[in-house]
């Protein structure tokens, strides 16, 4: 399986329209987002043109944006929303998900997961804190830093960085 991780789009809905047509081109069947949509539009857009499943973390910019509702709920469509952090597991990896890289450093250091994504700093990263690999797929925002999200192939692990400003 592959999966789309991004984070930091900041209603930037041109590199967002980037991100989905690889991920239809790619057939990429779930994302995760770390963060920073900024407004439900943005969310309904993403939800519109993404044919799959979507694990969203709010992240700073979000929290004021968004209905209350939503955060009761935990889900807006086929997206499922969480306040603070997320966790999943995919092929048998267990894997968690915020905005922010100190929350990301806590989770990691739990030993709890295989891996851990995050976003807020808009810089893509990549570093192993004991035996947890811990991701910044960098931003879609084009904003501080090159525009980039990440792949994961969760069969072999690899990931894979793509700059936005490579595709067409």
């Amino acid at each position: 399986m592959h999966i789309a991780i991004i984070s930091d789009i900041h209603d930037n809905i041109p590199n967002l329209e980037k991100v989905l047509d690889y991920c239809r081109k790619e057939k990429i069947g779930k994302m995760i987002c770390c963060g920073d949509l900024m407004t439900v539009e943005t969310l309904g857009h993403l939800n519109e043109n993404f044919s799959g499943e979507i694990f969203f973390a709010l992240g700073n910019a979000d929290q004021r944006h968004f209905p209350e509702e939503l955060f009761k709920n935990h889900a807006y469509g086929k997206t499922k929303v969480l306040e603070s952090f997320g966790e999943e597991e995919f092929d048998g990896k267990r894997v968690a998900f915020v905005h922010f890289p100190e929350a990301a450093r806590e989770l990691a250091e739990t030993g709890k997961y295989d891996f851990v994504f995050h976003g807020h700093t808009h810089k893509p990263w990549e570093e192993m804190i004991g035996n947890c690999k811990v991701l910044n797929p960098g931003n879609v925002a084009n904003q501080h830093y090159p525009p980039t999200f990440a792949i994961w192939n969760t069969k072999n692990d690899l990931f894979k960085l793509v700059r936005l400003n490579s595709l067409k």
